[in-house]
């Protein structure tokens, strides 16, 4: 969607109005949309209240400083230029600062005289100066310097998705769709989940060699085997539960593991010692291969159907939390 930037322009005003009118232009023709107080008459609140709520409400914070510091606010100890600067700073407005070069500044005083230049709160310039140019701005030296500034920071704060400026009705997407949309989807996902819960519950009912599904989740969970050192890569001998075990060795037991000699030792380990427990559940199964002499062991279907299911426990579990 389009979106029009509200830019808050902060600057003194009588030594400053063709920079500002400068800006104020540079800003609508970058498509954006300038706030200043001169735009505007000041309301029953104070003019700090009100200055406040249009920096609020501005997208940008955008600072022209030229060769003087301002009126100062007497609550602040600080300029009016300055304090705006400093508040949109202190609630996190990005601000963009437009600064004098000290030649243009030089030729202005040429052209103007000492009134467009600090001599009153000299210090307190120079040191609000400082603390601008140590941050993001730019130094102009005419009115065409400062459209050339604005029109590359207005584009790229356009394209910052947490700039939500303002945007035309007929950019916006037709709510009703979207509401109906939604719904649709809440009612795919109710009719998901009932079916979830009910293969969830089926499965529950299943016996595994005359044990309920929950039990031998339990059991399995109980009951600790001793993992070898270097199987799985481990370089000290483990303790684990069988059901863990079984759940990292499953891909082993897809395929098969045979006593086809030369074994090596995690085929020993697979075959002779963690296969003889899951064969007493029924999870694994030993089979003759045709044409030779040496047997699999492999994962039977009753123990198909119990990884079926565990995979359903944790999609449910996934499920609700991120429902909630």
């Amino acid at each position: 969607m389009r979106k029009k930037l509200q830019v808050f322009v902060s600057s003194t005003y009588e030594d400053l109005k063709s920079e500002r009118q400068a800006a104020v232009q540079a800003i609508l023709n970058a498509g954006h949309i300038p706030a200043g107080m001169e735009l505007f008459t000041a309301g029953d609140q104070s003019q700090k209240d009100t200055i406040k709520k249009w920096i609020d409400e501005s997208d940008v914070y955008l600072l022209i400083l030229g060769g003087r510091y301002g009126t100062i606010d007497e609550s602040s100890g600080v300029s009016y230029t300055h304090w705006e600067y400093e508040y949109a700073g202190q609630i996190g407005k990005p601000r963009f600062a437009i600064v004098i070069s000290d030649e243009a500044l030089e030729e202005k005083v040429k052209r103007h005289g000492m009134s467009v230049m600090e001599t009153k709160n000299e210090a307190k310039y120079r040191e609000f100066r400082k603390d601008v140019l140590s941050k993001m701005c730019k130094l102009y030296n005419d009115e065409k310097d400062i459209a050339l500034a604005i029109y590359p920071k207005m584009g790229e704060y356009s394209s910052q998705t947490d700039l939500y400026g303002w945007v035309h009705g007929s950019d916006i997407p037709d709510v009703k769709e979207i509401l109906n949309a939604n719904s649709r989807l809440q009612k795919e996902i109710e009719n998901l989940k009932k079916q979830l819960d009910k293969q969830t519950k089926k499965s529950e009912a299943t016996l595994f060699q005359g044990v309920p599904f929950e039990e031998l989740i339990k059991l399995l969970g109980s009951t600790k085997v001793t993992i070898p050192r270097d199987f799985f890569g481990s370089k000290e001998e483990e303790i684990r539960t069988l059901l863990d075990t079984f759940l990292k060795t499953k891909t082993y037991y897809a395929t098969g593991v045979t006593n086809n000699n030369p074994m090596s030792n995690d085929a020993k380990y697979l075959y002779f010692k963690l296969a003889p427990l899951l064969m007493t559940y029924g999870l694994l199964e030993k089979v003759k291969v045709a044409g030779v002499r040496f047997e699999k062991i492999q994962t039977s279907k009753v123990g198909f159907e119990f990884l079926k299911m565990i995979e359903l426990q944790r999609l449910k579990i996934k499920d609700e939390t991120e429902i909630v």
